[in-house]
């Protein structure tokens, strides 16, 4: 089902206002010619590090949130319950831990990237190890976030989603070249907030069609059965979201995807100060909470809503839930808005990952971060960075993946729970060693495959059982490496 001509107007007019809005950031030539190197790096992947604590907050949320978030929260809480918050609570006490263990290292150091803590604890190599995790596991998981993308175009527009891949990435390609972080970080927070709007207005559309209102909410959910459970205190390991997995391993995924990935990471980096950066950390996890439980509340809502106008076919998957409810029962005008926000929210996702993905790329790799001193072609290579990275996820978007939220959380969930127990144990063991701190990874991550392949055990425990593996068997191999004779 196609959307109205008007609120086909209001998406096509975002699009290009904000791709408009983050070419503004662009520097010109003669900037450039008149910078250093250093200057150069500092502007083009940290902004200048000039933004204001509450809007690094806000882009945090932005790179974290993804269409992933929109549609696949609602459609868990619609096929289940609202148990996923307990993650959440688990996401606070991990951005606690952050502030305590690792961001003191990172402005100790004055580091541009996250992987440049690692080289000064274990060398060039292990740096290349880590940058190299992130960038294949960042560039696999966006592409689970683009092709969500396609999937909401194809409801609205009844389009190829290749095609939408295509015009959503390509103008997201476009700010994000010309302007790097400064771009990405303003047009974040347009964003951001367009999409809290759009949530807001979502959830009260939504309530006030339901006849009866939060009352009504209640008593279908009730006799649903625990629609409207929280907690869980089940101990079960095969399960996703319990009150444990959802404390420990929520914790533990937060401490991996916002203390070792560039992408969160170089947000953290990007502030004036570490007080900034520790404020706008802790800050945008209240504001994921107050998302989290929106989207979810609004998922029950659409679960009571469908009882009486059932929005999805026999089979059909719960993804497409919330933008059909968009696309079918929004007035018109609002409907364009709160597309737009999905859409908002794919192109800030996405334009993050570009920007990291390229400061990793030319800033963690000894040829790439050699290869000139003059700013205007080493400028040159940070674009050419972007455009190639942005082709890249393009062609992941491609791909055809599995129920779009959980998939996006366990392609992230197998890697960087060993590059979080890099991390600890550079931080926690002084006499740990480059060749205990590779062998840990490779056998953290090798557990993690073999649970994944073999065993039951939920996504949710995977950061914590990579990151134990890894700082322990590290440990023991540097202290067996360190006792061996001299050849």
């Amino acid at each position: 089902m196609r959307i109205h001509p008007l609120d086909l107007a209001i998406v096509i007019a975002y699009l290009l206002a904000v791709t408009a809005l983050g070419m503004r950031f662009r520097r010109s030539k003669k900037d450039v010619a008149n910078s250093d190197r250093e200057s150069v790096s500092l502007d083009y992947f940290l902004g200048g590090r000039t933004a204001p604590w509450w809007a690094l907050a806000l882009s945090i949320v932005a790179t974290e949130t993804s269409t992933l978030t929109i549609i696949g929260t609602p459609a868990i809480a619609y096929a289940g319950n609202i148990t996923f918050l307990q993650l959440v609570f688990g996401y606070l006490i991990g951005r606690v831990l952050i502030v305590l263990l690792l961001l003191p290292g990172y402005f100790r150091g004055q580091f541009l990237t996250a992987y440049a803590l690692i080289e000064k604890r274990f060398g060039e190599r292990m740096r290349a190890v880590a940058a190299s995790t992130f960038l294949i596991t960042r560039a696999i998981a966006e592409g689970v976030r683009v092709s969500a993308i396609a999937l909401v175009v194809s409801v609205v527009l009844g389009t190829s989603e290749r095609l939408a891949v295509l015009i959503v990435i390509a103008l997201t390609i476009l700010y994000t070249f010309e302007g790097g972080m400064t771009a990405v970080i303003w047009t974040d927070v347009a964003q951001l907030l367009l999409y809290l709007s759009g949530s807001a207005v979502t959830f009260w559309v939504l309530l006030h069609r339901i006849p009866g209102g939060w009352t009504e909410v209640t008593q279908v959910a009730a006799a649903a059965g625990h629609k409207l459970q929280v907690f869980d205190f089940s101990f079960d390991l095969a399960t996703k979201y319990t009150f444990w997995s959802g404390l420990i391993g929520g914790a533990f995924l937060t401490m991996a995807t916002h203390g070792t990935d560039q992408t969160i990471v170089q947000r953290l980096l990007a502030a004036r100060n570490e007080k900034d950066s520790r404020r706008a950390l802790l800050a945008s996890g209240v504001i994921v909470l107050i998302q989290f439980t929106v989207f979810l509340l609004i998922g029950v809502l659409l679960f009571v809503f469908a009882q009486q106008a059932p929005l999805l076919a026999p089979g059909e998957r719960t993804d497409r839930i919330l933008p059909l409810f968009l696309v079918r029962e929004m007035p018109q005008g609002l409907a364009g808005l709160l597309l737009a926000s999905i859409i908002a929210v794919a192109m800030s996702n996405a334009s993050g990952s570009l920007n990291s993905l390229a400061a990793s790329s030319v800033l963690d790799f000894a040829k790439l971060r050699g290869r000139s001193t003059d700013p205007v072609p080493f400028l040159r290579l940070a674009r050419r960075m972007t455009l190639v990275w942005g082709l890249i996820l393009m062609a992941f978007g491609f791909v055809k993946w599995g129920p779009l939220l959980e998939a996006g959380l366990t392609v992230v969930s197998l890697p960087f729970g060993s590059l979080l127990g890099l991390f600890l144990l550079g931080t926690f063991n002084r006499k740990a060693t480059a060749t205990g701190a590779l062998v840990g990874m490779f056998a953290g991550l090798a557990t993690i495959l073999c649970i994944w392949q073999y065993t039951a055990v939920a996504f949710t425990w995977y950061f914590l059982i990579g990151s134990a593996v890894t700082f322990l068997v590290g440990s023991l191999v540097s202290k067996f490496h360190a006792n061996q004779p001299a050849a």
